[in-house]
Protein backbone atom coordinates (compact mmCIF):
# COMPACT_ATOMS: atom_id res chain seq x y z
CA UNK A 1 0.00 0.00 0.00
CA UNK A 2 3.14 2.51 0.77
CA UNK A 3 4.63 1.63 -2.38
CA UNK A 4 1.19 2.85 -4.00
CA UNK A 5 0.92 5.67 -2.19
CA UNK A 6 4.31 6.88 -3.24
CA UNK A 7 3.90 6.20 -7.28
CA UNK A 8 0.87 7.62 -7.15
CA UNK A 9 2.46 10.47 -5.46
CA UNK A 10 5.65 10.83 -7.14
CA UNK A 11 3.11 10.69 -11.11
CA UNK A 12 0.84 13.30 -9.65
CA UNK A 13 3.60 15.57 -9.17
CA UNK A 14 5.14 15.02 -12.45
CA UNK A 15 4.59 17.85 -14.78
CA UNK A 16 3.59 15.95 -18.09
CA UNK A 17 3.64 18.90 -20.23
CA UNK A 18 7.18 19.87 -19.75
CA UNK A 19 8.49 16.09 -21.23
CA UNK A 20 11.47 16.23 -22.81
CA UNK A 21 12.03 14.61 -26.42
CA UNK A 22 15.11 12.52 -26.56
CA UNK A 23 16.24 12.33 -29.92
CA UNK A 24 19.36 9.97 -29.91
CA UNK A 25 22.08 8.44 -26.97
CA UNK A 26 25.30 7.88 -28.24
CA UNK A 27 29.03 7.51 -26.46
CA UNK A 28 32.14 9.02 -27.70
CA UNK A 29 35.71 8.56 -27.08
CA UNK A 30 37.40 9.08 -24.41
CA UNK A 31 34.27 7.60 -22.27
CA UNK A 32 31.45 10.70 -22.81
CA UNK A 33 27.85 10.30 -23.17
CA UNK A 34 25.65 12.36 -25.03
CA UNK A 35 21.69 12.77 -24.80
CA UNK A 36 20.38 14.95 -27.52
CA UNK A 37 16.88 16.32 -26.72
CA UNK A 38 13.91 18.06 -28.34
CA UNK A 39 12.56 20.30 -24.99
CA UNK A 40 9.94 22.61 -24.85
CA UNK A 41 10.80 26.28 -25.00
CA UNK A 42 11.97 28.03 -22.48
CA UNK A 43 13.49 31.72 -21.06
CA UNK A 44 17.13 31.90 -20.63
CA UNK A 45 18.87 34.65 -19.13
CA UNK A 46 20.45 37.05 -20.11
CA UNK A 47 17.37 37.56 -22.57
CA UNK A 48 19.57 40.17 -24.77
CA UNK A 49 21.34 37.21 -25.67
CA UNK A 50 19.22 34.28 -26.15
CA UNK A 51 16.25 33.82 -28.49
CA UNK A 52 13.21 34.82 -26.48
CA UNK A 53 10.39 32.23 -25.16
CA UNK A 54 7.60 33.77 -27.06
CA UNK A 55 9.67 33.43 -30.60
CA UNK A 56 10.54 29.68 -29.68
CA UNK A 57 9.48 26.58 -31.04
CA UNK A 58 11.80 24.26 -28.98
CA UNK A 59 14.56 24.07 -27.14
CA UNK A 60 17.20 22.17 -28.74
CA UNK A 61 19.62 20.39 -26.21
CA UNK A 62 22.66 18.00 -25.46
CA UNK A 63 23.92 16.51 -22.65
CA UNK A 64 27.55 15.74 -22.55
CA UNK A 65 28.55 13.96 -18.98
CA UNK A 66 31.27 11.55 -18.15
CA UNK A 67 30.91 7.79 -17.86
CA UNK A 68 32.51 4.83 -16.20
CA UNK A 69 34.70 4.31 -18.95
CA UNK A 70 36.56 8.03 -18.93
CA UNK A 71 39.65 8.55 -18.06
CA UNK A 72 41.18 8.59 -14.65
CA UNK A 73 40.02 11.80 -12.47
CA UNK A 74 36.94 12.79 -14.98
CA UNK A 75 34.08 12.49 -12.25
CA UNK A 76 31.28 10.14 -13.20
CA UNK A 77 28.32 12.84 -14.05
CA UNK A 78 30.74 15.39 -14.78
CA UNK A 79 29.54 17.84 -17.69
CA UNK A 80 31.99 17.84 -19.93
CA UNK A 81 33.16 21.20 -20.62
CA UNK A 82 34.44 23.87 -23.68
CA UNK A 83 33.06 21.45 -26.71
CA UNK A 84 31.72 23.10 -29.72
CA UNK A 85 28.25 21.80 -30.27
CA UNK A 86 26.01 22.83 -33.82
CA UNK A 87 22.61 21.59 -34.23
CA UNK A 88 21.38 21.53 -38.00
CA UNK A 89 17.94 21.12 -38.56
CA UNK A 90 16.45 20.42 -42.58
CA UNK A 91 12.66 20.92 -42.24
CA UNK A 92 10.92 18.26 -45.20
CA UNK A 93 9.65 21.44 -46.71
CA UNK A 94 13.19 22.40 -47.23
CA UNK A 95 14.16 25.17 -44.43
CA UNK A 96 17.18 24.45 -42.77
CA UNK A 97 18.70 26.33 -39.88
CA UNK A 98 22.22 25.64 -38.16
CA UNK A 99 22.33 27.13 -33.99
CA UNK A 100 25.66 26.81 -32.17
CA UNK A 101 24.35 25.49 -28.78
CA UNK A 102 25.87 27.00 -25.96
CA UNK A 103 26.70 26.14 -22.28
CA UNK A 104 23.41 26.57 -20.07
CA UNK A 105 22.50 25.67 -16.54
CA UNK A 106 18.77 24.30 -15.09
CA UNK A 107 17.99 22.57 -11.91
CA UNK A 108 17.04 19.57 -13.68
CA UNK A 109 19.79 18.91 -16.56
CA UNK A 110 22.33 20.95 -14.33
CA UNK A 111 25.07 22.12 -16.93
CA UNK A 112 24.07 20.95 -20.88
CA UNK A 113 24.73 22.57 -24.11
CA UNK A 114 21.70 24.20 -25.77
CA UNK A 115 19.78 26.73 -27.77
CA UNK A 116 16.09 27.99 -27.96
CA UNK A 117 15.15 27.85 -31.99
CA UNK A 118 12.67 28.47 -34.08
CA UNK A 119 12.30 25.74 -36.91
CA UNK A 120 12.79 26.37 -39.83
CA UNK A 121 10.05 24.88 -41.33
CA UNK A 122 5.89 24.05 -40.20
CA UNK A 123 6.32 22.53 -36.21
CA UNK A 124 4.20 19.27 -37.60
CA UNK A 125 6.93 18.28 -40.36
CA UNK A 126 9.37 15.99 -40.34
CA UNK A 127 12.75 17.14 -39.82
CA UNK A 128 16.46 15.47 -39.99
CA UNK A 129 18.57 16.85 -37.57
CA UNK A 130 22.69 16.90 -37.30
CA UNK A 131 24.59 17.56 -33.98
CA UNK A 132 28.04 18.04 -34.92
CA UNK A 133 30.55 17.66 -32.01
CA UNK A 134 34.16 19.40 -32.06
CA UNK A 135 36.43 20.25 -29.67
CA UNK A 136 37.50 23.06 -28.02
CA UNK A 137 39.76 25.41 -29.91
CA UNK A 138 43.53 25.18 -28.61
CA UNK A 139 43.74 28.17 -27.30
CA UNK A 140 40.40 27.38 -24.94
CA UNK A 141 41.91 24.37 -23.44
CA UNK A 142 45.19 23.60 -21.92
CA UNK A 143 46.31 19.97 -22.14
CA UNK A 144 48.47 18.22 -19.60
CA UNK A 145 51.21 16.29 -20.87
CA UNK A 146 50.15 12.94 -18.44
CA UNK A 147 45.99 13.42 -20.32
CA UNK A 148 48.24 14.05 -23.65
CA UNK A 149 50.05 10.93 -23.16
CA UNK A 150 47.59 8.87 -22.13
CA UNK A 151 44.46 10.25 -24.27
CA UNK A 152 45.52 12.64 -26.30
CA UNK A 153 42.88 16.22 -27.17
CA UNK A 154 39.71 16.20 -25.19
CA UNK A 155 37.41 14.48 -27.96
CA UNK A 156 37.40 14.00 -32.36
CA UNK A 157 34.88 15.88 -34.34
CA UNK A 158 31.61 13.93 -34.74
CA UNK A 159 28.41 14.09 -36.57
CA UNK A 160 25.17 12.48 -35.43
CA UNK A 161 22.43 12.62 -37.39
CA UNK A 162 18.77 11.81 -37.11
CA UNK A 163 16.15 11.68 -39.38
CA UNK A 164 12.26 11.63 -39.21
CA UNK A 165 11.60 13.90 -36.12
CA UNK A 166 8.14 15.18 -35.25
CA UNK A 167 9.01 18.39 -32.85
CA UNK A 168 5.18 19.27 -32.95
CA UNK A 169 4.40 17.87 -29.46
CA UNK A 170 7.24 19.15 -28.17
CA UNK A 171 6.70 22.65 -29.87
CA UNK A 172 3.26 22.79 -28.16
CA UNK A 173 4.11 22.03 -24.83
CA UNK A 174 5.27 24.14 -22.03
CA UNK A 175 7.33 23.98 -19.07
CA UNK A 176 5.22 25.80 -16.63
Amino acid sequence: MKIIYFLLLTLGSINSDADEMIIGRETISPGINLIFEGAPKDTVLPQEFFLAESATDIHIEMLANWSKASPTGAPVGGFVAYLKIFATLEAASGGRMTVQLTPHLNMSDNLHYAQNIKLPGRVDESYRVMFEINPPDKSELGIHFDWNEEVGFLVQPTVFTYDNLNFKDIALSSRR
